[in-house]
């Protein structure tokens, strides 16, 4: 993905954060391609034409009347296309805390200068999914080598999350009915053979990629 892949897609019902946003992710010298929508069901069916690298979600988007559900249920849905930059009420953000733990989610507090943190926010992950594309791709060897750590990072980040919330459910499990133990303690066993998984797979890389340098 070049520079000018990325693509950052700012939903918001409010014209003024949409020109504001635009305005600091250029101020901050990055190179986006930018895409807008006024409410996350507009923006949903432009995802059928474009995936886009992140996205910024202005919580005026999920307040409008087509803006697709109450918060919570948008910034999951959108999480599963792209990382997502939430802007919204400071009350706002305990109800995302599962979500912004798992790595998928930052979460900026609509207040004075919002827009210049946010701006930071989405091009960092911008770049970072231009890092974790070029790794995929493999264009060159030395980029190739941090295949192990990339994986690492982008998986292992997220099931730390997921572990990490379902032990503290499980810490409850005397409020909460047998099935619901049930499936919690399956979730973590496998949230932890899946991160072991990851462990071997990288170090398997590693050393491949070790033994296969030229000396």
């Amino acid at each position: 993905m070049s520079l000018l892949g990325r693509t950052i897609f700012i939903i918001s019902a409010d014209s003024a954060v949409t020109q504001g946003c635009i305005h600091e992710l250029a101020a901050s010298g990055g190179r986006h391609q930018v895409r807008m929508a006024s409410s996350v069901e507009q923006a949903r069916r432009e995802f059928h034409h474009s995936t886009p690298s992140v996205v910024f979600l202005d919580e005026s988007a999920v307040d409008s009347p087509d803006g697709g559900g109450p918060l919570e249920s948008a910034v999951a849905m959108l999480s599963e296309v792209a990382p997502v930059v939430v802007a919204a009420a400071p009350e706002k953000q305990a109800a995302l805390a599962f979500l912004i733990t798992s790595g998928a989610v930052d979460f900026v507090t609509r207040a004075d200068r919002f827009l210049t943190i946010a701006a930071g926010l989405l091009d960092r992950r911008a770049r970072m999914a231009d890092r974790v594309a070029g790794m995929i791709q493999f264009p060159n060897d030395e980029m190739a080598g941090d295949f192990g750590e990339i994986l690492r990072h982008e998986v292992n980040n997220p099931l730390t999350g997921i572990l990490g919330n379902t032990e503290l459910l499980l810490a409850r499990r005397d409020r909460l009915p047998p099935a619901a133990v049930e499936r919690l303690e399956t979730i973590a066993e496998l949230a932890v053979r899946l991160r072991e998984t990851v462990r071997r797979l990288s170090n398997a890389w590693e050393g491949h990629h070790e033994t296969a340098r030229p000396a």
